[in-house]
Formats: structure tokens, sequence, C-alpha cells
């Protein structure tokens, strides 16, 4: 009877210790797949941080694109009579230079046709002046201002005492610009000498 009872402790001891056994033979598996689950994870993680660089850089490009586009029309709005304009400024010369030579005093006594004729230019050269600041020019208005070489070209100095150095004292062209730009810079003669600016 005792070597039933033997075989049964021996069985159950075979059973307890099998159990025992099989934990310490998965622990080496459970841990391998814990290595690779958190190799995994740290790819994803990777990849994810990859992935939203690449987004962050697309949106930023995109955005850069958005702002250049933007500037580009609004400059093609502005800027795109330029040529137009430029050519359009020897009329606004001739018109300036025909008023400019009709002496002062000759419109008293004259003829009405030619006083007319006279206003008519006058009329001509201001609207035309208000067409194009519609689109942008304008025209430049130097005299008396201080010299600016980005805006003005000087062509000779002028003793002029009333002014400061470097003061616009004679407009011989007058300027445009159009937007920001200079079409054609005002060609001026510059004070030389004169009174000390404050």
């Amino acid at each position: 009877m005792n070597d039933g009872k033997d075989l049964q402790n021996e069985t159950l001891s075979q059973t307890v210790e099998t159990p025992a056994a099989e934990p310490v033979a998965d622990s080496a598996p459970a841990r391998s797949d814990a290595e690779r689950d958190a190799a995994a994870v740290q790819a994803l993680i990777t990849e994810n941080a990859s992935l939203k660089d690449k987004v962050l850089r697309t949106l930023a490009e995109m955005e850069n694109l958005r702002r250049r586009t933007e500037k580009e029309v609004a400059d093609a709005k502005t800027y795109g009579v330029t040529s137009f304009a430029r050519d359009m400024l020897t009329f606004a010369d001739n018109l300036a230079r025909a008023l400019h030579n009709v002496p002062a005093g000759a419109l008293e006594g004259a003829d009405p046709a030619l006083k007319s004729f006279v206003e008519g230019i006058e009329l001509t050269e201001r609207d035309f002046l208000s067409r194009l600041s519609r689109h942008g020019v304008r025209k430049l208005e130097p005299q008396g201002q201080k010299f600016d070489p980005n805006f003005h070209e000087a062509l000779f100095e002028a003793l002029d005492e009333s002014l400061a150095p470097g003061t616009v004292a004679q407009v011989i062209e007058d300027g445009f610009a159009i937007g920001e730009r200079v079409l054609r810079p005002a060609k001026v003669g510059v004070a030389k000498g004169g009174v000390k600016p404050n």
C-alpha cells in the first residue's frame, strides 16, 4: 500500500514540479517578447517623430508658398502697369513743358481762345496725373526736401543761402514713383552752403 501512496506522492510532486519548471522555461521567451515589443514601440515612436517632422516641414513650406504667392499677386497688381506708366511719363512731361513755356503775363490780355487752350492743357495735365495716381503712380514733390539719392538725381549744386545744405533747391524734371518703387528719379539741383540744419 505504501507503494500506491508513494506513486501518488511521486505523481503529485511531478505535477507540482512541472508547473514550476514551465514558468522558468517561459520567462526567457516572455523577456524576448517584451524586448521585441519595446523595440517595436521605440521604432513606432521614431517613425511617428519622423512623420511629424515631415508634416511640420510640409506645412511650413506650404505657408511660405502661400505668402510668396500673395506677395507676387499684390506686386503684380501694384507694379503691373510699370512699363506702361514709364512710357506715359513723356506725355506728362510734354504737358508740363507746354504750360511752363506760357509766359506769366501772356494770358492777361490774350485772346479768349488762347486762354481756353491753356486752361484745357492745365485740365488735361491734372486729369492725366489723377488717372496715374488711381493706378498707384504718384508725382514726386522734392522741392525744399532733403536730397534723397533713392528718389532724386542731382544734376548740379546751387549756392542758395536760404536753404540748408543738401536740400533740393530746384526741380529740373519731375520724378514719379509707383508703390514703393521709383519709376523715374526727379532731376534736381541741390543747395550748397546756406543755413545749417537744426
